[in-house]
């Protein structure tokens, strides 16, 4: 043999060997790896620990990438170097799907765990704000119709609550609140936003002749000072409110019931976000909540089954389940019964 060839060999058997001995580290995995939602993270995290307790398999790792994020992480591929599950505050999007399928996770678990309302919050130092989703769109779009009257749209020229509604304190608009990666900002601006642009005839004559251009005037928020990045933690929004009582801070409903003592929420079109309210859907900014799981997974890496098993027994979604005591807003009784079995047969989701 000769040595050239001698090189190539052994090179080769060195390749075989590293590659060997990284899939044997990879199937090695046995916990169970999440990411996904800030909003949905403190209720996998009570699941994930109550599972690590009561069963023989380790406590799943959780990551708060927020729910953009956890969707991009979970669609990269099928394999125990991506995740199992992602958390989500709102549906799987269209192109996430598309790209989820084109990385090859193809067979994907929906569940839907229960609801949350989306809340606008301050100090508990300052005034109660009774305020309206119109009054929510001319405070924070980017752009809005010109207060000198006609149709046109200008940059958003509100500095104050008071110029959007004279009911309004005169306190200058500052609203600090989730990233664009964030499930609650998604559903913040389709719910809220939108919910108020419609509001003004101009504008929701637009969703009819040019929905493209409706979507960007409605869903696009201010970038002058007025609206504050806080990116995916919850808690230094609730920290800025204490330490500013004209400040309003945009997060769940869960999350509100766990800082009371710090912080209150708005009245929002005349309804305050309750349990009751955010169930029967008369509060008008409330979503669903979700979790996705790749069918793929199960049986690879250990314990994904009873994980699910876990999360959607009665004891933690039911009515008067440990996660209605964590904020979160139950199915009723049909829907987590058929969910439950759905999931229980590994029944995999399709996008219309």
């Amino acid at each position: 043999m000769t040595a050239k060839r001698s090189f190539f060999t052994a090179a080769i058997a060195t390749a075989l060997v590293c590659t060997a001995i990284t899939a044997t580290a990879q199937s090695a995995r046995d916990q169970i790896s999440i990411v996904g939602s800030s909003t949905v993270f403190p209720f996998a995290t009570v699941v994930a620990e109550r599972f690590g307790q009561t069963t023989s398999f380790k406590t799943p790792k959780i990551e708060s990438t927020g729910s953009g994020g956890g969707m991009k992480l979970f669609c990269s591929g099928v394999g125990v170097q991506y995740p199992d599950i992602t958390n989500s505050s709102r549906r799987i999007k269209k192109g996430e799907f598309e790209n989820c399928a084109a990385n090859g996770v193809t067979d994907i678990i929906e569940v839907l765990i229960g609801f949350d309302g989306i809340t606008l919050a301050n100090s508990v130092e300052a005034d109660i704000l009774e305020i309206s989703r119109k009054d929510i769109f001319l405070a924070l779009a980017k752009e809005v119709p010109n207060p000198d009257g006609g149709d046109e749209l200008v940059e958003n020229p509100y500095q104050q609550w008071s110029e959007v509604n004279p009911d309004l304190p005169d306190i200058d608009i500052e609203v600090i609140g989730p990233p664009p990666t964030s499930g609650t900002r998604d559903a913040f601006v389709e719910l809220a936003m939108e919910g108020g642009c419609s509001a003004i005839e101009s504008i929701a004559a637009l969703e009819d002749t040019d929905e493209d251009k409706f979507k960007a005037v409605c869903h696009t928020v201010r970038e002058d000072g007025a609206f504050i990045e806080a990116g995916e933690n919850d808690n230094l929004i609730v920290q800025k409110l204490e330490s500013n009582r004209d400040a309003l801070g945009i997060f769940g409903f869960s999350f509100l019931e766990q800082n009371s003592d710090i912080v209150q929420p708005s009245l929002i079109d005349g309804f305050e976000p309750t349990f009751e309210s955010i169930a029967d859907g008369s509060y008008p900014v409330s979503r669903p909540l979700y979790f996705y799981v790749k069918k793929a997974h199960i049986g690879v890496i250990p314990g994904i089954d009873d994980y699910l098993l876990e999360f959607t027994s009665e004891g933690a979604w039911g009515e008067d389940g440990y996660l209605a005591d964590k904020g979160m807003i139950p199915l009723d009784d049909d829907i987590r019964t058929e969910s439950a079995a759905s999931i229980a047969a590994f029944e995999t989701m399709t996008m219309d």
